[in-house]
C-alpha cells in the first residue's frame, strides 16, 4: 500500500503540462466514478521510482488530495518517445 501526496493543478493545457515537465513533474488525471475528473501533478522521479520496483498496474495506490484519500489503479501511462520520461498518467479511482 503506498500513500502519495498529490497537488490538484490550477491550470490545463499544452502550455501549462509543459511548464510542469520543466520542473520535473507532469501531468495526470483521476477518472472518478462520480463523474468529476480531478486533474493533477505529480513529481517525476518518484512515481517513476514506484513504477520500475512495482508491478504497478496491479498495485492499488492511495492519493491524498486536500486531506480526501482517493483509491486508485493505473489506466495509462504515457512516455516519451525515446527519452526514459513519463509524459503522462490516467489513473482509476476504485
Amino acid at each position: 500500500m503506498i500513500t502519495i501526496d498529490v497537488i490538484k493543478r490550477k491550470t490545463e493545457g499544452k502550455s501549462a503540462s509543459r511548464r510542469l515537465r520543466l520542473q520535473n513533474k507532469f501531468p495526470a488525471v483521476i477518472y472518478c466514478n462520480t463523474g468529476s475528473n480531478i486533474c493533477i501533478e505529480l513529481d517525476h522521479n518518484m512515481i517513476a521510482n514506484i513504477v520500475l520496483n512495482l508491478d504497478i498496474y496491479q498495485e492499488e495506490l492511495f492519493f491524498t488530495i486536500d486531506n480526501v484519500k482517493y483509491k486508485v489503479k493505473v489506466k495509462s501511462i504515457q512516455r516519451h518517445v525515446f527519452k526514459p520520461k513519463i509524459m503522462h498518467m490516467d489513473f482509476f479511482q476504485i
